[in-house]
């Protein structure tokens, strides 16, 4: 058993961390950490669906008592907040996964950039892992800190690294669009809980024409798996549920194709993925066949009137847009059943 902390488990992804593993059989919760009212509390009176490590007591963060409990540590902390409190556990040797945003870019320039603040760490960026799972596995292997994707890149990256990693030549580079609809519990539980008092069941984009933060995060894996320069148009909008993402992926093909190489293209570089379902000729992904699972459900369709290929990707952005694939990595990390704990 490998003693585990979530630390920040307030949110969203915090209580699905606290699921997937209090029911993980190779996972000691050996601490849960937040701030505010819930210190001092039993994890089975905050979260009372929780059926095993119920009578731990919900703690302040400090990293000296969880480098002295634990071997690995989910950082569910905002933005710049996670990464002073990642190198203090690495630094004791503890393996982080984080789910913030502040090790998913190279560069201390762009994130300050998008993120309106300087880069805590920036030291340590360059030691980071990006988690992509299925793409990056063997360096997640050896990670000491691992940058947990964000939910809008995981179906874009995913969706598009077949493509891109097999027919780049045939691609129109600088024609990708990702359109991409979100539950709203892709903004945290204050937004969730205005939406649906507010809003419900409006369905409305948001910080459009390059104003959303994941567009770096995106840009910067397309172009490592291309090596050019890849700029897209990403355009996010909220859907009226509550979790769930399903993104259209749009790229103009410089040749014919049909939708039946395209499909076999993507079984082919997905082969073997326990979290990948590539639909067939005729079977589209929906947000309600992926909510509560980590899968993330393609399917490649060649659009022969615009010579377009059009991906659709779904995933449960709270599982495989967050913990799931949090835990994901971890198996990955630890050397574990990349399944276990998951399916």
């Amino acid at each position: 058993m490998i003693n585990a902390a979530v630390i920040g488990i307030g949110g969203y992804t915090g209580e699905e961390l606290l699921k997937i593993l209090t029911r993980h059989p190779g996972v000691n919760l050996a601490a849960a950490c937040a701030r505010g009212a819930t210190v001092g509390k039993k994890l089975g009176d905050i979260y009372p669906h929780l059926t095993s490590s119920r009578e731990l007591v919900c703690e302040p963060a400090d990293a000296a008592l969880i480098s002295s409990r634990c071997r690995a540590a989910f950082l569910a902390l905002p933005h710049s907040e996670a990464a002073p409190f990642a190198a203090e556990l690495s630094e004791k040797g503890v393996k982080v996964i984080d789910l913030s945003a502040d090790f998913r870019l190279k560069n201390a320039d762009v994130y300050e950039q998008w993120y309106k603040i300087k880069h805590p760490r920036a030291d340590l960026l360059s030691g980071a892992v990006y988690g992509m799972c299925e793409l990056n596995r063997e360096n997640i292997k050896n990670a000491a800190i691992t940058a947990n994707p964000g939910c809008y890149p995981t179906t874009a990256i995913l969706g598009l690294a077949p493509l891109l990693s097999k027919k780049a030549g045939s691609c129109v580079l600088s024609s990708i669009i990702v359109d991409s609809k979100s539950g709203v519990s892709g903004g945290g539980r204050k937004f969730a809980a205005q939406y649906f008092q507010k809003d419900h069941p409006d369905h409305k984009p948001y910080n459009v024409a390059g104003a959303h933060r994941h567009i770096p995060e995106i840009e910067q894996e397309l172009s490592a798996i291309t090596g050019t320069d890849i700029k897209i148009t990403f355009t996010p909008s909220i859907l009226p549920v509550e979790r769930g993402m399903l993104s259209v992926i749009y790229i103009d093909m410089k040749e014919p194709s049909d939708t039946a190489a395209l499909t076999e293209l993507y079984k082919e570089f997905y082969e073997g993925e326990k979290f990948i379902r590539i639909s067939d000729e005729t079977g589209l992904p929906s947000v309600k066949a992926v909510v509560g699972t980590n899968f993330c459900d393609i399917a490649a369709r060649f659009d022969a009137r615009t010579n377009r290929a059009v991906i659709i990707s779904a995933i449960d952005n709270l599982i495989k847009g967050a913990s799931g694939q949090a835990a994901q990595n971890f198996n990955i990390m630890f050397g574990l059943d990349e399944a276990e704990g998951i399916l």
